[in-house]
């Protein structure tokens, strides 16, 4: 799968940069909106990137764009597709709950969940979850970032790794 990273610090790198990029756009406590980020500025990031839109009432969430790394992780694209769409029912349970703790507090989300759903236990997806606002107020669109972790392969001794 061409999403997995070697190690866990790259993801913690690219959270870390995403995040402070992120605050870099809050202006006097107001939520940053879609048309503050510049893509150019988080080009190396965007095959792993995710844009959800809140829908509702009743509160729902729709993948707005995903980037095209993650095409391997879903099995498929997920544009346009709301979460029950997307996931089981558990795991859309999670990723609701996750979403609206983002909304309503107003704040990022970042967490770690296993994608025993698509029949792969052994990867896990690290996530962060950015809230943005077209009123700088009301979260209505949240910016993601995924990565996949697996298992290092053991190389046995006298074989060098490629």
């Amino acid at each position: 799968m061409s999403t997995q990273l070697g190690a866990p610090t790259a993801v913690l790198r690219a959270h870390e940069e995403l995040f402070a990029y992120w605050a870099t756009l809050r202006h006097r406590g107001r939520l940053p909106s879609r048309s503050d980020i510049d893509p150019a500025r988080i080009k190396r990031h965007l095959p792993l990137v995710t844009l959800t839109t809140v829908i509702g009432p009743p509160r729902d969430y729709r993948l707005r764009l995903a980037g095209t790394e993650l095409w391997g992780v879903y099995g498929g694209e997920i544009t346009g597709r709301r979460l029950s769409d997307i996931y089981s029912a558990g795991a859309a349970d999670y990723w609701r709950r996750e979403l609206d703790s983002v909304v309503t507090q107003q704040r990022p989300g970042v967490g770690h969940h296993n994608l025993a759903w698509r029949g792969a236990s052994h990867m896990s997806l690290i996530w962060l979850r950015l809230p943005l606002s077209s009123d700088g107020r009301e979260v209505d669109l949240i910016l993601g970032y995924d990565a996949v972790l697996t298992p290092r392969r053991e190389v046995p001794s006298g074989v060098r790794a490629a």
